[in-house]
């Protein structure tokens, strides 16, 4: 196999792929990205798979001779992002030896690989679901949803996000037990569905793990000028496919909770805040917070002011007012800071809508445009008076 190539292409292919390789790999080749060459397209193709995340992307280079090759992935990022930028790269590899020489302008460099042969196959989805998705209204989906899933491997089902493809909407949802994000959005996609067993008349439902939602958050991004990416759905996997790239995860199975339940019917409580001043207010106010217990309590009076406070003990206090839009009587109610500014940081309207019975149950958070139905549940935080 020898091929030329652009140093910034194949760098940015390598940081790409390098994502989805294992970092403790239960075999050698896990921890290397495989690179095929094809001859008749001149295109390269670089994949990382750890068997649960994989990525695959491919790029336009001058291909010698066609040949495939896995090369440990630290060390071949390692040299390639150091190479003088924008240079051509020219790499061979001893088909006899399996050694990999990789030249610039201004060296060279000898690595050993690893034959392609067993190296695992991306798993593909030959049957089941397949639609058209909008990459715009699905970024916007889960960037809305992404930080409420849970980071404890113990709630498995918990730390991705359940996505549900409805025939002119698409909703997801996230919660970790604390709190709960979940938003409605307009999109006209097309269900193909090549096996009707998967589809609940014309929706269905499929949880991604948050670690490769960061992956495909970042193909969407790249790739939010096109009109539609493809997905595929199949037992327990999903393949995102666009021009020139492919990221395939593997579900979380099981039942999501029924979250619709979770929200209350009505609220006897309303506030209305500006979002940024209730978020700079917080920011300020978790300085303090976050050396103890991360507590915030907001304190509503009669006199349209929202006093936002917190105390480490030992260490000191702090307080401000902010204005808020309201009638009826004082209340008080305390949150985790953090859950609170996660929340309001993806939320864009001018003004945010805190919907409330009482100090102890569930209350929530909406934009007060709130174009894309979302809703941000957070539990308050039980605080000795």
């Amino acid at each position: 196999m020898e091929i030329v190539c652009n140093q910034n292409e194949l760098n940015n292919a390598i940081q790409l792929v390098s994502k989805a390789v294992a970092s403790r790999p239960t075999h050698p080749i896990l921890a290397n990205i495989l690179l095929t060459a094809d001859q008749g397209t001149n295109k390269i193709s670089l994949t990382g798979f750890d068997l649960n995340l994989g990525i695959q992307t491919s790029f336009d280079a001058k291909v010698k001779n066609s040949g495939a090759i896995t090369i440990p992935s630290k060390l071949l990022s390692e040299i390639v992002n150091k190479l003088p930028s924008e240079t051509p790269v020219n790499l061979e590899v001893d088909e006899n030896s399996d050694n990999i020489l990789i030249k610039s302008d201004t060296g060279t460099f000898n690595l050993k690989g690893i034959p392609s042969d067993d190296y695992p196959n991306l798993p593909f989805v030959e049957s089941g679901t397949s639609l058209n998705i909008d990459p715009s209204s699905f970024l916007q989906a889960l960037k809305l949803t992404v930080f409420a899933s849970s980071n404890d491997d113990s709630k498995q089902l918990l730390t991705g996000v359940n996505f549900t493809f409805k025939q002119k909407y698409l909703e997801s949802a996230s919660t970790d037990g604390h709190r709960l994000a979940v938003v409605l959005i307009g999109n006209e996609e097309n269900i193909e569905d090549k096996d009707n067993s998967s589809l609940n008349e014309d929706n269905f439902s499929v949880t991604i793990p948050t670690r490769s939602l960061r992956e495909i958050e970042k193909l969407l991004t790249l790739r939010s000028s096109e009109n539609s990416i493809k997905l595929f759905y199949d037992k327990g996997q999903v393949v995102f496919i666009s021009s020139n790239q492919i990221i395939t995860t593997r579900t979380l199975e099981g039942d999501y909770p029924n979250y619709s339940q979770l929200i209350p019917d009505d609220f006897s409580k309303l506030f209305i805040f500006n979002t940024k001043k209730l978020t700079d207010a917080l920011e300020r106010i978790a300085v303090l917070a976050d050396q103890q217990s991360s507590v915030v309590k907001i304190k509503l009076d009669e006199n349209n002011l929202a006093l936002i406070s917190a105390d480490a003990q030992d260490i000191g206090s702090a307080n401000e007012s902010i204005p808020v839009s309201y009638s009826g009587e004082k209340f008080d109610i305390a949150f985790n800071v953090r859950y609170l500014l996660e929340g309001l940081k993806v939320i864009s309207s001018q003004n945010v809508v805190l919907k409330c019975n009482l100090s102890t149950t569930p209350a929530v958070f909406v934009p007060e445009d709130n174009i894309n139905s979302f809703t941000y549940l957070v539990m308050p935080v039980q605080v000795r008076s």
